[in-house]
């Protein structure tokens, strides 16, 4: 499996996906980058020159937040919201939709499950 920048992509895969792998990453910017370095899209992961290798790690370093400094980012602009008191940070806080979605019937998947009312029977 090759390694850019500390994580495994597979290598049974085109490059194209399997750049993907990498958190920050996503189609369009893995077609850009491959586009950028002269790569082959199509070409499987595991097909992948050492010197093709470094000269993805190289472009996506100069060019890409990823990974840790991406996850990092995200949480420190969180934290930001959520101390200075703003109405985004208060729903973060709370776990709720932050981008002005609907809740009385939808939001599950952020709300959580929904909670038993009385005994359950069995």
């Amino acid at each position: 499996m090759p390694r850019i920048l500390g994580v495994d992509i597979p290598k049974n895969k085109k490059t194209k996906i399997s750049l993907r792998y990498l958190y920050g990453i996503g189609p369009t910017n893995s077609l850009k980058l491959l586009r950028e370095t002269g790569i082959d899209p199509e070409k499987k992961a595991g097909q992948l020159t050492d010197e093709e290798i470094s000269k993805i790690a190289a472009y996506v370093q100069s060019h890409y937040r990823i990974e840790g400094e991406l996850r990092r980012s995200i949480s420190q602009n969180i934290r930001r919201l959520i101390d200075i008191g703003c109405y985004r940070g208060s729903r973060h806080k709370k776990g709720l939709p932050v981008r002005g979605q609907r809740t009385r019937c939808n939001a599950r998947s952020r709300k959580g499950a929904k909670p038993r009312v009385g005994g359950i029977k069995k």
